[in-house]
């Protein structure tokens, strides 16, 4: 018998009454009742009360110990009295008649937060005292459900002939996106090792090497920001690659994975496979991102056309979208005038036109008088707009205007209570562009700059790098983009064009991704893949509106570790030995 418990606090049902056992674990409240004291000892699998007797030596000693002590209880399994039985804890038809009990670990210090309480503690004392906030409900099965989503995982990658192959943590640094976090080398003084932001070019190179298919839940680093939906430091992803896979063979896994796991996972309704594709184009033009969330019914649509001919200054040549929302005519006029100063303090617009349309079809709104029948006959022919509507107007240059109409789209479909509930609406984002123009107006990579052009060699040589798309694709849920992944380019020489096009030599894709690019002479094979975020998909799951409620040890916004004290300083000695000096004034 295990020295401190038979069973754990969450197993113990009515067959075990009359039975004498041992629990442990967490003193969650004690309640004197005038000589019956009553303990709800608590560890991972549940609760269970345990109670004195009236005539116990024990009752004082009970009485006295503190919550949150870890505690051992000795006693026989008994059934509660009549109007005593908790029906909401599984353990709520039985108590134990404690007869012996030890206090393994007391709690020496005030707590700096209630645990299990409807009082809310600020985050920052949360994140100091991780390992007391671990113990509340809520946020215990949160990382409790990660676990389970992981091992899923796991064994849905080995059932579809995937092998989990681990790369390295310490490596070189690469331009990927991110800033690098970097390491010193002690023995290569003035050299650093790179905690890599993606296992990028090892899973290349396990295609190179010959493994079909590879997998691993990857630690990835990048200091970046934090955002709700990112972590700031370290995040982790199911890192995937397959060799002489097309972009349909990456697709076929992942839809079935991503459903699988979220139809086990979770109550809400998902949308069945295969998933919705959305070329890049279509959604900055219907949704205004590239990250859409398909729950919110409203379409943005282009109507430039239409007001070419306008008098109203406002248009005059300006690239305009409009959003039809049905049935808001009955709207009061401060419902505009809030979307109005929405768009313009929060989406930098210039303005929101918007017009609604009453019962008898006549216009009333902030630029009726700009529209006359012609318009109105127009509009109604484009857009669908119909009595008892509003359409509303974004108007800007082309590369502002959608991300303005995506931010409205969001707030009315919110402000109207238009977002479906309960379900999951899966999407693949397609046919990015390969190239796009910087601020300075130069032609730069759009995203991954290993992914496959479309139209491969003849593409690059013949068309205007602005229209070439690539094999780069994300997959997108509620809005939510859970990753990206694209076709890579395994050609040698396919790759010193692309690179070429965007102002790169071949010396520079030899000094950056020497690796990559050599082992791309010795026979490659053509490879895809993707790595959905765990981290987002558990966020999701578990309808938590911030990232850090679904890891253990979180940073935060700040990219610090509260609880260790990270960043934190080093000795001189330290810094010696890996060859570094600080020329800082404050190293706080």
């Amino acid at each position: 018998m295990n020295e401190y418990r038979t069973h754990n606090c969450g197993e113990l049902r009515k067959e075990n009454i009359g039975q004498t056992v041992k629990i442990a674990g967490w003193v969650q409240s004690v309640r004197n009742l005038g000589g019956l004291v009553f303990v709800d000892v608590r560890d991972q699998y549940g609760i269970t009360q345990a109670v004195t007797s009236g005539e116990s030596e024990l009752v004082e000693e009970v009485s006295n110990i503190l919550t949150e002590s870890t505690i051992s209880v000795e006693g026989k399994v008994r059934p509660r009295g009549e109007g005593a039985i908790n029906n909401d804890m599984p353990t709520g038809e039985i108590e134990i008649e404690i007869e012996k009990i030890e206090i393994l670990g007391k709690r020496l210090k005030n707590l700096p937060f209630e645990i299990n309480s409807d009082i809310e503690a600020r985050e920052d004392l949360r994140l100091q005292y991780r390992f007391l906030d671990l113990r509340n409900e809520k946020l215990k099965e949160n990382i409790l459900l990660r676990s389970k989503i992981l091992q899923f995982l796991r064994t849905q990658m080995i059932e579809r002939g995937f092998t989990e192959v681990q790369t390295p943590i310490l490596t070189s640094s690469s331009p990927e996106g991110a800033r690098d976090y970097l390491v010193p080398s002690r023995v290569h003084p003035g050299k650093f090792y790179a905690l890599p932001q993606a296992p990028q070019q090892f899973k290349q190179l396990l295609m190179v090497s010959g493994i079909d298919k590879y997998f691993q839940i990857a630690p990835c680093f990048r200091d970046e920001d934090a955002r709700a939906d990112r972590a700031p430091g370290e995040f982790y992803q199911l890192d995937m690659e397959m060799a002489f896979a097309t972009q349909e063979d990456v697709f076929e896994v992942m839809e079935k994975v991503m459903y699988d796991t979220f139809i086990k996972f979770s109550n809400k309704k998902v949308a069945e496979y295969p998933f919705p594709r959305i070329t890049y184009k279509d959604a900055m033009l219907k949704y205004g991102s590239d990250k859409p969330d398909l729950r919110n019914p409203l379409i943005i649509q282009d109507v430039t056309e239409i007001f070419q001919d306008t008098d109203f200054n406002a248009f005059k040549g300006k690239t305009i979208r409009a959003i039809v929302a049905k049935n808001i005519s009955d709207k009061p006029r401060r419902f505009f005038d809030e979307m109005v100063e929405f768009a313009t303090s929060e989406c930098g617009a210039k303005g929101l036109a918007w017009v609604k349309v009453h019962e008898d079809g006549t216009l009333q709104g902030s630029i009726a008088k700009f529209i006359d029948e012609e318009h109105k006959k127009a509009l109604m022919e484009m857009t669908g707009l119909e009595p008892n509507a509003a359409i509303f107007f974004i108007a800007d240059k082309e590369n502002v205007v959608a991300n303005i109409a995506g931010e409205v789209r969001k707030e009315l479909g919110n402000r109207l209570d238009l977002i479906e509930k309960d379900v999951f609406r899966f999407c693949w984002i397609i046919d990015f562009p390969m190239y796009e123009l910087s601020d300075e107006g130069k032609i730069e990579f759009s995203h991954n700059p290993f992914s496959m052009p479309q139209g491969g060699m003849k593409a690059l040589e013949t068309k205007n790098p602005l229209e070439i798309l690539a094999y780069q694709y994300d997959i997108v849920c509620n809005g939510i983009e859970l990753s990206s992944g694209a076709v890579r380019n395994h050609d040698p020489e396919l790759m010193i064009k692309a690179f070429d096009v965007a102002g790169y030599s071949k010396d520079v894709i030899e000094e950056k991704f020497s690796a990559l690019f050599n082992a791309f002479h010795y026979g490659a094979p053509p490879h895809a893949g993707i790595a959905p975020g765990v981290d987002r998909m558990i966020m999701l799951l578990t309808d938590e509106p911030n990232i850090r409620s679904v890891i253990a040890f979180p940073m935060n916004s700040k990219a610090q570790d509260l609880l260790m004290g990270a960043p934190g300083k080093v000795t001189e000695e330290q810094l010696r030995d890996v060859h570094i000096k600080l020329d800082i004034k404050d190293n706080n």
